[in-house]
C-alpha cells in the first residue's frame, strides 16, 4: 500500500480532514483529502512546514533529539505532526472535535512504514 493508501485509512479512521507526507521545504509527497473538507488542508501544511523547519532546527541547536510529534490545535482544527526522516514529516488533519488521541495513535503507528518507504 503507497503513502495515498495508507494516509487516506488514517484519515477516514481517525474521522480527519485530510493528512500529507510533506518535506520541511513545504513540497508534498503524497496527500489524502477528504471531499468538501472545508479547509484548504495543502495551503494549511504547506505554511506549517516552515514553522516546522525553524522547531526542527532548535531542537537541534538544543541537541533534544529527533523532532517527533508537534501538535497545533486551533478553534477550527487540530494539526498533528510526526517526524517521518531528517527532511519529510506527516501531518493529519482534523476538525477541532476530531478524535484527538485516536489520531496521534494511528500516525505514530503508520511513522516506521513511511520511513520505510521513502528508503
Amino acid at each position: 500500500m503507497g503513502f495515498k493508501g495508507i494516509l487516506k485509512e488514517i484519515v477516514e479512521e481517525s474521522g480527519g480532514i485530510g493528512g500529507v507526507i510533506m518535506g520541511y521545504d513545504g513540497i508534498a509527497i503524497d496527500e489524502y483529502l477528504r471531499e468538501a473538507a472545508g479547509l484548504d488542508v495543502q495551503t494549511m501544511t504547506i505554511e506549517y512546514a516552515s514553522v516546522l523547519k525553524e522547531i526542527k532546527r532548535t531542537v537541534g541547536v538544543l541537541k533534544t533529539g529527533e523532532l517527533e510529534e508537534v501538535s497545533i490545535i486551533t478553534e477550527k482544527s487540530c494539526i498533528i505532526v510526526r517526524g517521518i526522516s531528517e527532511d519529510f514529516f506527516g501531518a493529519l488533519v482534523l476538525p477541532a472535535d476530531g478524535n484527538f488521541g485516536k489520531a496521534r495513535f494511528l500516525l505514530k503507528r503508520a511513522a516506521p512504514g513511511f520511513r520505510e518507504s521513502l528508503q
